[in-house]
């Protein structure tokens, strides 16, 4: 055969040297003017944050020169590599993660058929190898040239975002816009973290709000971070800067397994498994209506003091988040007296609820620290739906097959009792400290109910109130104290506070090789 001279070493130079140059042009998104103003606006470019998220040199980028199909006339001369999404993998700290970061400055990271493919390859690898997924979201919405295969395409990711749910950590990061159909992608993922004064998500923009509703409204009142962590619920955390929450990112998977078939890693810690805390054994006020911060605790108790917090501005009067025990990651869900009494309402059940659900998905050991006196009463929240709320939390604790402990640390009234991973619902390690109260209500309370009639008959006012006191202090020695849950195993053992620590630890390890079995089933009708 005669030889291709052609083919020969010129030709693969002269491919060498193109292949540098879309390499080149890739890596340079939309162009320098657009990088100049992304960063004028303190943002940082889709692979400027890759770089800042992910362990040095570990990026590994798929379909660089990727292009899109689009046949509109004006997008003849919009052509870019990689078109508006950079996918590939990498490692942080040393573990796999799948990652995708929108290109805002090509066509502002909008979304088009070959965006959606590549992201959707990516999410598919995640779940093919079982590792965490994160997706880095700067865009202003699907890609209007091309019509319905951007809807085709964001449609292909909502399935994927349903299919690795309780399969693999999901975990967005709204670095800029996020818009319109784009948000429910988000939306399906486990955490959503946003970055204060420059990232929003809304399902309609100020304009068509204006339009439709006659409501002014700016972009930050209507979907900027501090709505949506503290009032919507949307996101779980908000940063200042692009780095802090690409920090945060590392710091929570290091919570976190691989996948669901995995448990998390065992972090080594100087932090002795007997150390006790006397600042426990004085913190309960004496007063039963007196607020303490329920973080105190948590602190006191878990290795080095480190809470990872999930949350924390949205539905304060519950605390949920992360911490370990003797090493181990744990889910830790618990009242907060500092806020509304510790009450449970509309909000802090669903909070609750999807962060225990999270916890039992990934087999995430739950340690709660209960004082509750009950569900918040009024119309606003029987109106916005307590009851189907406050059953999700039911539901979710009772569902749980993870290692379950509770710490019952003072009020632990009523169907609020009940909810907080009760021993009726499947809890294995139940705890009160000396100051617990379980009972249906408070003395104060009950003794109201149970003796209006006798103390009405007494003419004596003073006299009235002396006899409801000591009724009260009868109730509370004959029903509320912990020794009457105990009595009947209700609770396994009444602990000293400053013991915590080292309890929680032991039951820990007890329950480590935990096998629970229930009935088959497709799947429950959890009351959403």
């Amino acid at each position: 055969m005669a030889e291709n001279k052609e083919a020969g070493p010129h030709a693969t130079g002269e491919r060498l040297a193109k292949l540098a140059e879309l390499r080149a042009q890739a890596r340079l998104g939309g162009g320098q003017r657009r990088i100049d103003r992304q960063h004028a606006k303190g943002r940082l470019t889709a692979r400027e944050r890759l770089e800042r998220l992910l362990d040095a040199d570990s990026f590994e980028e798929f379909d660089m020169f990727k292009t899109h199909r689009c046949t509109d006339f004006e997008m003849q001369d919009e052509v870019f590599p990689g078109d508006g999404v950079v996918t590939g993998y990498g490692t942080i700290d040393g573990r796999l993660v799948y990652v995708f970061s929108q290109d805002f400055t090509v066509l502002g990271g909008s979304l088009s058929e070959t965006v959606a493919e590549k992201i959707c390859k990516i999410m598919d690898m995640a779940m093919t190898n079982g590792a965490p997924v994160i997706g880095l979201n700067d865009s202003g919405g699907a890609r209007i040239q091309e019509g319905i295969e951007s809807l085709a395409g964001y449609t292909e990711i909502f399935q994927r975002n349903v299919d690795a749910s309780g399969v693999i950590p999901q975990i967005s990061c709204i670095m800029g816009p996020c818009a319109g159909g784009a948000v429910y992608s988000p939306a399906l993922t486990d955490f959503v973290l946003m970055v204060e004064d420059s990232s929003y998500m809304f399902l309609t923009g100020p304009k068509v709000v204006k339009a439709v509703t006659h409501e002014e409204v700016d972009t930050a009142t209507l979907g900027g971070a501090k709505i949506h962590t503290t009032r919507s619920g949307v996101a779980h955390l908000s940063y200042a800067t692009e780095d802090d929450a690409l920090n945060a990112v590392r710091d929570l998977l290091s919570f976190l397994p691989q996948n669901n078939l995995q448990t998390s890693d065992l972090v080594e810690s100087n932090d002795p498994p007997e150390r006790m805390s006397d600042y426990l054994d004085q913190l309960i006020p004496a007063n039963p209506n007196e607020a303490y911060n329920i973080k105190d605790v948590i602190q006191e108790t878990v290795d080095d003091a480190i809470f990872f917090e999930i949350q924390p501005g949205f539905a304060p009067n519950l605390v949920v988040g992360f911490g370990r025990y003797g090493g181990r990651s744990v889910g830790i869900v618990a009242n907060n007296p500092a806020h509304i009494a510790g009450t449970l309402d509309n909000d802090s059940s669903i909070k609750g609820a999807r962060f225990v659900r999270f916890c039992d998905a990934f087999n995430i050991p739950l340690v709660v620290f209960e004082d509750v006196p009950g569900f918040l009463p009024g119309t606003v929240q029987e109106y916005g739906g307590i009851i189907r709320n406050g059953a999700k939390l039911l539901y979710a604790f009772a569902e749980a097959t993870v290692p379950k402990i509770t710490i019952i640390t003072r009020k632990a009234y009523g169907g609020a009792y009940c909810v907080m991973n009760s021993k009726h619902l499947g809890g294995d390690i139940n705890y009160a400290w000396p100051t617990a109260e379980i009972a249906v209500m408070g003395a104060s309370g009950a003794a109201e109910i149970l003796y209006a009639g006798e103390l009405r008959e007494l003419d004596d006012p003073e006299e009235a109130k002396k006899q409801l006191r000591e009724r009260e202090k009868e109730y509370a020695e004959n029903f509320t104290n912990p020794y009457v849950a105990a009595r009947r195993g209700y609770v396994d053992d009444i602990i000293r506070p400053c013991n915590t620590r080292f309890r929680i630890i032991k039951a820990l390890s007890m329950l480590e090789n935990k096998q629970v079995r229930k009935p088959l089933k497709k799947h429950g009708n959890l009351p959403l």
